[in-house]
């Protein structure tokens, strides 16, 4: 697809020069280590209100309609694209062609137009970067266009309000407007990858982060907005494969992207030394401020927003692996927060369990992290990243059923929130127990001990652990009331249920036997 402009074309530009165009044209500011600051206006994360599909004969049958994926009508797609092409007609353009997949043989080739110098910067740090003789003969597989001065009519475009995202898969185009949060291209290729893989080539897409060892062990962490997943998949003593995005094919795990997209609320070099360090010339800091009288950002200043992030390419981690690309993995951990203080430290589940606490997605929200949140609040997320899924969430979770059974993958629930009680009461699991469990499970030192069943959920849970007090492993005994205990455990287990009831009819009986029981 050509896009014609009476103004200046940029292809493929490096860094450098996309920096030196953001700060000339106003788009941004260079902090005291060299990243780019610039702010995303309005939206300050993505709208998936204003997220649509087009629904067409290719779409109609297989995409998993609803609040989620949102129905879009496709003459009204070819309208909004040539009122788009007019608009960008007299726009100077930033054009970059970028790999989505690290695996050659499933890799999308993607052309991104774009009106801002920073957004080209974002796509630059976040895709795969080709070699210069690969652009050479650059075809893209799929078109982005990205305009956030462009806003649409609703009542004329067929759009809720004037910002859109709107996927069209049979013309393999995404159009993006009336957004500055450059988030939107990223989770739409993702989307894309969504449904292609799994639909087209059996490839399970996963929305989580992976790591290797030494051996060529590859794990993978699945879990939501505060559960601790890229803390967790970022080891010294472990090769990252990606923080974010990824594909399960039958011989390797591989990443989407070329990048890591962090979040930097409240980031110090403590906390977070990988990360901080990539915070350099090339990366950029979304919706940060500086400090008083320098240019040091202030990564506690939440005044725009607590979604302040960063993006830069995945190698200015010392330890990632380059290409992105690890073997099948031995070791799957599901990440929650519940805190309720329920589930156990770290429980390993079968077959039928794995597969429904997948669809499941589940964690917790506590009071303090989003406005109107005052108490523990239940949050289900489908496969850990519904927001992303074209397909009911029960195809992926049979896929990922079928390759943990046939490659043997051990799947472990692992609950970085509260135990000895719930939020308010108990206290927050040590991260020190955390990483010896995950340890301990990739090591293969929880092969040979005891384990119990969970008398709710089922799965099972080891009765020791190196370096970790075994009366921390049994949630029920570091309540004081242990009966209070069964009644909190009962209730998770009934909102599991409630919850489930939205997938049952396309849920199978293999599926629907990890449910808990509340007997």
């Amino acid at each position: 697809m050509e896009i014609r402009t009476s103004g200046n074309v940029y292809l493929n530009l490096p860094p450098a020069a996309l920096v030196e165009h953001s700060l000339a044209r106003g788009e941004g500011l260079l902090t005291s280590t060299g990243a780019l600051m610039a702010d995303t206006g309005k939206f300050t994360g993505r709208s998936p209100k204003d997220r649509f599909i087009v629904l067409d004969e290719k779409t109609k049958e297989s995409v998993w309609w609803g609040d989620i994926n949102i129905p879009f009508d496709s003459k009204k797609f070819d309208l909004l694209e040539e009122k788009m092409k007019y608009f960008l007609s007299q726009k100077d353009l930033f054009v970059r062609d970028a790999y989505a997949g690290a695996d050659e043989n499933h890799r999308l080739k993607l052309r991104v137009f774009n009106t801002l110098a920073w957004h080209n910067l974002f796509c630059h740090n976040m895709f795969l970067r080709p070699e210069k003789e690969e652009l050479e003969f650059f075809e893209p597989d799929f078109t982005i266009i990205c305009a956030p001065d462009f806003e649409a009519n609703p009542e004329i475009d067929g759009t809720t309000n004037p910002n859109f995202a709107i996927l069209n898969l049979p013309k393999r185009m995404i159009l993006i407007g009336g957004t500055a949060y450059a988030g939107e291209m990223k989770k739409g290729v993702f989307s894309v990858l969504n449904f292609i893989l799994p639909h087209e080539k059996g490839i399970l897409s996963m929305h989580c982060s992976a790591n290797i060892g030494k051996k060529g062990d590859t794990a993978i962490f699945f879990g939501l907005s505060g559960t601790g997943k890229t803390t967790l998949s970022t080891d010294p003593n472990r090769n990252l494969i990606g923080d974010d995005e990824h594909g399960w094919t039958d011989s390797s795990v591989f990443n989407f992207e070329g990048g890591c997209y962090a979040k930097v609320v409240d980031l110090t070099r403590e906390k977070e030394p990988e990360i901080w360090d990539a915070i350099k010339f090339g990366a950029i800091v979304e919706n940060t401020r500086f400090k008083p009288g320098n240019r040091e950002v202030d990564y506690s200043n939440t005044q725009v927003t607590q979604n302040t992030r960063t993006a830069y390419p995945i190698h200015y981690i010392p330890n990632s692996k380059i290409p992105s690309v690890g073997d099948i993995p031995k070791n799957i951990f599901f990440l929650t927060a519940d805190a309720f203080g329920v589930i156990p430290p770290i429980s390993r589940l079968n077959k039928s369990q794995a597969m429904y606490h997948f669809i499941s997605g589940y964690t917790a929200k506590v009071a303090g992290t989003e406005m109107g949140v005052t108490e523990p609040k239940l949050t289900f997320s489908a496969c850990f990243g519904a927001a992303f899924l074209p397909l009911p969430p029960t195809e992926y979770a049979t896929l990922f059923g079928e390759k943990m059974e046939k490659y043997e993958v051990n799947v472990w629930l692992i609950n970085t929130g509260w135990t000895g009680g719930p939020y308010g009461i108990g206290s927050r699991m040590k991260l020190s127990y955390t990483r010896a469990m995950i340890t301990a499970a990739l090591n293969g030192n929880l092969i040979d001990v005891a384990y119990k069943k969970h008398p709710v959920f089922g799965f099972e849970v080891p009765q020791e652990c190196d370096n970790v007090p075994s009366a921390v492993l049994n949630p029920r005994y570091t309540w004081s009331d242990q009966i209070a205990y069964d009644v909190q455990a009962k209730k998770l287990a009934e909102a599991f249920i409630s919850n489930f009831k939205q997938f049952e009819d396309f849920a199978t009986s293999d599926i629907m036997e990890g449910s808990p029981s509340v007997r």
